[in-house]
C-alpha cells in the first residue's frame, strides 16, 4: 500500500522509435512485415522439425524450442508498438507495462539459456559422438528446457519486483517502444542503485555464467577439431557451428551493452536504437541463419513442398 500511496502514476505513455508522425504509417508498414515474416519463419521452423523424422534430433529439438522463443519474445514487444503506431494511442497501464516487462525479461533469459544448452549440444556432438545419445537423451533435453524457462521467470520476477516497488511520481513518457528496464528506472523519483545493483547481480550473474559456458563448449571444440587430419573435415566439423555464433554474437553483444552499463551512461536515444537489433531483427534473422546454410533444413523444406504438390494433384 505504501508503493501506491506515493506512485502517482496510473499509466505511463510509449514514445516509440520516433517522435516524427511523418514516419509513423513507414514505421508501421515495416514493423508489421518484419513481424509477420518473424512468425512465418520461426512457425516454418517448426513446422519442418515436427513433421519430418530426419530433423527429430536433439540439436533440431533446442532449435524448435528456439523457434517457440523467438515468437514469444517478439510477441511481447511487436503487437503493442504496432497498435500504437496504427492507433496513435501510446498510452500503457502501469499493471501492463509490468506485466510486458515481465514476459519480455522471461524469454530474452530463457533465449540465453537456450544459447548455451545449444553450445552444450555442440560441445557433446563434436566431442563425445559415442555418447552423444546419452548426454542429449530425452529426459536431459526436458530438464534443460525446464531449467531454461524457470531461470528466465526467476531473473523476471526478481528484477520486475525491484523496479515496480520503486516510486513513480513524474514524467510518465517511457523514452522507448516498449517497457524495458532502463527507461522506465529513468522515470522514477526514487533512489534507483538498489533495483540497478539487483538488475546488475540477476542478469549479469546469468550472463556471466551462459557465456562462459558457451565459451568453454567452443573451446573445448576447437581442441577437439584441430585433431582432425583433413583441412575439409575441419570446415565441415566447424560448419555445424557457424549459425549458432553468429546468433550468439548478435545476441549477446546488444544485451550487454544494454543491461550492463550504469544508468548515466545510458542515452535513451541511442538505447532504444540499438534494442531494435536484439528484440526485433534478431528474432527475424535467427530462421535465416539456421535455415539457408543448413542442408538438412532445406531438404526438409523440398520434401514438405513435394508432398504439398502430389495432394494437390
Amino acid at each position: 500500500m505504501e508503493r501506491k500511496n506515493k506512485t502517482s502514476l496510473t499509466e505511463f505513455i510509449l514514445l516509440g522509435l520516433s517522435d516524427d508522425p511523418n514516419i509513423q504509417p513507414l514505421l508501421f508498414a515495416t514493423g508489421l512485415l518484419i513481424y509477420m515474416l518473424t512468425l512465418a519463419g520461426n512457425l516454418a521452423i517448426i513446422f519442418l522439425i515436427q513433421t519430418d523424422q530426419h530433423l527429430h534430433t536433439p540439436m533440431y529439438f533446442l532449435l524448435s524450442n528456439l523457434s517457440f522463443t523467438e515468437i514469444c519474445y517478439i510477441t511481447c514487444t511487436m503487437p503493442k508498438m504496432l497498435w500504437d503506431l496504427l492507433s496513435g494511442d501510446k498510452t500503457i497501464s502501469f499493471t501492463g507495462c509490468a506485466l510486458q516487462m515481465y514476459f519480455f525479461l522471461t524469454t530474452a533469459a530463457t533465449e540465453g539459456v537456450l544459447l548455451s544448452v545449444m553450445a552444450y549440444d555442440r560441445y557433446a556432438a563434436i566431442c563425445h559422438p559415442l555418447r552423444y545419445t546419452l548426454l542429449m537423451s530425452q529426459p536431459v533435453l526436458r530438464w534443460l528446457l525446464a531449467t531454461s524457462w524457470a531461470i528466465g521467470s526467476l531473473n523476471a520476477t526478481v528484477n520486475t519486483a525491484f523496479v515496480f516497488s520503486l516510486n513513480f511520481c513524474g514524467s510518465n513518457k517511457i523514452v522507448h517502444f516498449f517497457c524495458d528496464i532502463p527507461p522506465v528506472l529513468h522515470l522514477s523519483c526514487s533512489d534507483t542503485s538498489l533495483a540497478e545493483l539487483v538488475t546488475f547481480i540477476i542478469s549479469g550473474s546469468i550472463m556471466i555464467v551462459t557465456v562462459s559456458l558457451i565459451v568453454l563448449s567452443y573451446v573445448l571444440i576447437v581442441l577437439s577439431v584441430i585433431k582432425i587430419s583433413t583441412v575439409q573435415g575441419r570446415i565441415k566439423t566447424f560448419s555445424t557451428c557457424a549459425s549458432h555464433l553468429t546468433v550468439v554474437s548478435i545476441f549477446y553483444s546488444t544485451a550487454i551493452f544494454t543491461y550492463m552499463r550504469p544508468s548515466s551512461s545510458h542515452s535513451m536515444d541511442d538505447d532504444r536504437l540499438i534494442s531494435v537489433l536484439y528484440t526485433i531483427i534478431t528474432p527475424l534473422l535467427n530462421p535465416l541463419i539456421y535455415s539457408l546454410k543448413n542442408k538438412e533444413m532445406q531438404a526438409a523444406l523440398l520434401n514438405a513442398l513435394g508432398k504439398k504438390q502430389r495432394c494437390q494433384l
